[in-house]
């Protein structure tokens, strides 16, 4: 006969959030957050590649990159930067109402968080936009006055590549975010199994701090010359 209590262990991780290859939620909960870490770990590696390789060229040609920052959008960067910390600040919450098991707030803070990085995405497309405006677009009838336009424009290159691979990724999170909406809001999402909830969380945040690192190697060493 079976035992009362493997009967209430069923009843606990009985649910349809529960993936047939897993035992249980805490298996499923482990293996799914350990992959989330692998994947960013891989995107830490991406990124940090291009660090690496702006920095060489940063030491290489000085004068040239500051120039380039000092043609950076000083004030739509920073109204960026205050959007993502917004962001990172309704997902933080989606994620405390997630544990608490209260997915309508959950869902609405998902929402609010997808509606705030889609206006990041936007204030950054009308930044490109002033960018290729001003003749500042490599490839694309860039011009700059003085000896150091190849170099100005390798500083361009690094921009639009970065901040271009960092928008990708926004919009994606954006994606994430709606797709965890209706999971939030019609139940599936509990205070036992919040697991993608947590994990799209990660995501987020890691997008965030990309941006931070990225807004300060682009915008911040030339503002005093704005």
């Amino acid at each position: 006969m079976t035992e009362p209590a493997d009967l209430a262990l069923r009843e606990q991780f009985s649910t349809p959030a529960l993936r047939e290859q897993f035992s249980n939620i805490d298996q499923q909960r482990e293996s799914s957050t350990l992959g989330m870490w692998i994947f960013i770990i891989t995107e830490m590696m991406l990124f940090g590649g291009l660090f690496v390789a702006f920095t060489v060229y940063r030491l290489r040609y000085p004068h040239a990159f500051l120039t380039g920052s000092s043609e950076m959008e000083f004030t739509l960067g920073a109204v960026n930067t205050a959007v993502l910390i917004c962001s990172s600040l309704t997902m933080a919450l989606a994620e405390w109402y997630a544990e608490q098991g209260k997915g309508l707030r959950c869902a609405i803070l998902l929402l609010a968080t997808a509606v705030i990085g889609a206006v990041f995405v936007g204030i950054k497309f009308f930044e490109y936009y002033l960018h290729f405006r001003d003749h500042k677009m490599p490839a694309f009838g860039f011009s700059a006055s003085g000896g150091l336009a190849p170099q100005i424009q390798l500083f361009f290159v690094f921009y639009f590549l970065m901040t271009g691979l960092h928008s990708l990724h926004l919009i994606i999170g954006i994606g994430l975010m709606l797709g965890m909406f209706a999971p939030a809001f019609s139940g599936v999402i509990t205070a036992k199994y919040h697991t993608p909830i947590d994990n799209a969380g990660l995501y987020w945040h890691f997008i965030d701090v990309i941006w931070v690192f990225l807004y300060a190697i682009f915008y911040i060493p030339g503002a005093h010359l704005k």
